[in-house]
């Protein structure tokens, strides 16, 4: 069993920076792969960054460059940080447990955090 907390969401001008925590529990943290996910109003939740138990990522074509994916197994958190950020990147982020296989990250449905608004404005 795995359970996820984000924090870090917030309001931030375009251009700005923030840095997004995804905190789990769990005694497995180092052996799973976790990612980020967003989901803006009217759209499907998208894939931003995952990031595999050793430190292998999987970014969305569309944000590289922008935003980073890392983790800290002592502490049990994952993070993004999030650059030259736009008002299309408003949304709120979540983060999920899953799966890494050959280069590419797989949702689980079962762990899933509440998610924390990120709002970016013009």
């Amino acid at each position: 069993q795995v359970q996820l907390v984000e924090s870090g969401g917030g309001l931030v001008q375009a251009g700005g920076s923030l840095k997004l925590s995804c905190a789990a529990s769990g005694s497995t943290f180092a052996f799973i792969a976790i990612a980020w996910y967003r989901q803006a109003p009217g759209k499907q939740r998208e894939l931003v960054a995952g990031i595999s138990s050793s430190g292998s990522t999987d970014y969305a074509d569309s944000l590289k460059g922008r935003f980073t994916i890392s983790r800290d197994n002592a502490k049990k958190t994952v993070y993004l940080q999030m650059n030259s950020l736009k008002p299309e990147d408003t949304a709120v982020y979540y983060c999920n447990a899953g799966r890494y296989l050959s280069g590419r990250y797989y949702a689980s449905s079962d762990y899933w955090g509440q998610g924390t608004q990120v709002t970016v404005s013009s």
